[in-house]
C-alpha cells in the first residue's frame, strides 16, 4: 500500500492492461434485450445502406438536402458499428474485457459520431429554414458546394475537439477498480474510476456535451420558431401545411435523437439522481434507436426517396422475372 501511495506522489500515472464492461450483467432478461439490439443493428445496416445506395445512384437527388440526409446516415450506419456489436460480443462469448487503447478509441469514435449527428441535424434545420423563410435566395445560398465545405468543417471540428477530451483522459491514473458500468467505454463512467483528480476531464465533458448538444438544440429550436413566424405570414393559407410537412420528418428525427440524452446527461451526469441500470438502459436506447428509426422516417416522409425507392425495386423485379 505504501509503494502505490508512493508511487502516486510521484505523479506517475498508472494505466490497467484494460478494463470490463459490466453494464448489463444485473439486467432481467437481458438475453431477449441483446437480440432485440442485434434486430435493431441488422435494420440500421440494411436501411441506412439502402437509402445511401438510392441517393448515391440518382443523379438528380444529390441537392444540398440530400447531400446532408447521406451524411447523417452515413454517420447513423457507423454509430450502431461501434458499439452493438461489441455489445453482443460481450453476450455470445462472455469476454467483457476490451483492452486499454481499444477502450479509448472506443470511446473516440463514439463521441465523434454522436457529435456529428447532433450536427448534422442542426444543419438539416439550416436547410429547411432557407428554404422556407427565404426561398428566393435557397439556391444562391445552400450549394452543393457551400454544403460539402459545412459538413467538412464539422467533420474536423468534431474529430478535433473529441481527439482533445480524448487525450487528457489518459493523463488519469487508474488504480481503483477497472469495471465500467456502462455498455461500453463510457466517458463519465471511466473518468470516475480515476483515482487522482478529474476535474479537468469534467469539465472538459461538460463544455464538450453543452456545445454540441445544448448549442445546436438551440439553434434548431430558435429555427422553428423563424419558421413558424414565416408560416404564418404566409397569404395564402394553403400554402402553410404544406411548408410544415417538409419539416416533419425532421422534427421527429430531433425529438428521438436529443429528449433521451438531455433526460440522461441533465439528471445523471450533473445531478447523479439516475439509477446506474436504468441509465444504462436509456443510453443504450437513446444511441442505437435513432440510427435505426432515422432512414425509415425519411423514406416514409421524403417523395423523392419514397419514389426513387418503388423505382428500383420495380427494376430488380423485372430483372427477377426475366
Amino acid at each position: 500500500m505504501s509503494s502505490l501511495q508512493n508511487v502516486l506522489n510521484s505523479s506517475a500515472i498508472i494505466h490497467p492492461p484494460g478494463f470490463y464492461i459490466t453494464g448489463f450483467e444485473s439486467f432481467p432478461l437481458i438475453s431477449t434485450y441483446f437480440i432485440f439490439m442485434a434486430f435493431v443493428y441488422v435494420c440500421t445496416v440494411l436501411f441506412n445502406s439502402l437509402l445511401i445506395y438510392i441517393i448515391a445512384v440518382n443523379h438528380s437527388l444529390p441537392t444540398p438536402r440530400f447531400l446532408v440526409i447521406v451524411n447523417l446516415l452515413v454517420v447513423d450506419l457507423f454509430l450502431n458499428k461501434c458499439t452493438i456489436p461489441g455489445t453482443i460480443k460481450i453476450f455470445l462469448i462472455k469476454d467483457n474485457f476490451i483492452p486499454f487503447n481499444l477502450c479509448f478509441a472506443q470511446m473516440y469514435i463514439y463521441y465523434v459520431l454522436a457529435e456529428l449527428e447532433s450536427i448534422a441535424l442542426t444543419i438539416l434545420a439550416y436547410d429547411r429554414l432557407i428554404a422556407i423563410c427565404f426561398p428566393l435566395r435557397q439556391n444562391s445560398v445552400n450549394t452543393v458546394r457551400r454544403m460539402v465545405g459545412i459538413i467538412s468543417i464539422t467533420w474536423c471540428f468534431c474529430l478535433g475537439s473529441t481527439a482533445f477530451v480524448t487525450i487528457i483522459m489518459t493523463q488519469l491514473s487508474f488504480c481503483k477498480s477497472v469495471q465500467v458500468f456502462s455498455y461500453f467505454c463510457d466517458y463519465a463512467p471511466v473518468f470516475r474510476l480515476a483515482c487522482n483528480d478529474y476535474s479537468l476531464q469534467w469539465t472538459a465533458a461538460s463544455v464538450l456535451s453543452m456545445s454540441l448538444l445544448g448549442g445546436p438544440f438551440t439553434f434548431i429550436l430558435l429555427t422553428y420558431v423563424s419558421i413558424l413566424v414565416t408560416v404564418f405570414r404566409m397569404k395564402s393559407v394553403d400554402h402553410r401545411p404544406k411548408s410544415l410537412a417538409t419539416c416533419v420528418e425532421h422534427i421527429i428525427v430531433v425529438a428521438v435523437f436529443y429528449i433521451p440524452l438531455f433526460v440522461i446527461f441533465s439528471i445523471g451526469f450533473y445531478v447523479g439522481a439516475v439509477d446506474p441500470d436504468q441509465r444504462v438502459l436509456s443510453l443504450s436506447l437513446a444511441s442505437c434507436i435513432p440510427p435505426c428509426i432515422n432512414p425509415v422516417v425519411y423514406s416514409l416522409k421524403t417523395k423523392e426517396i419514397k419514389i426513387r425507392a418503388m423505382v428500383l425495386f420495380r427494376v430488380n423485379r423485372v430483372n427477377a422475372n426475366k
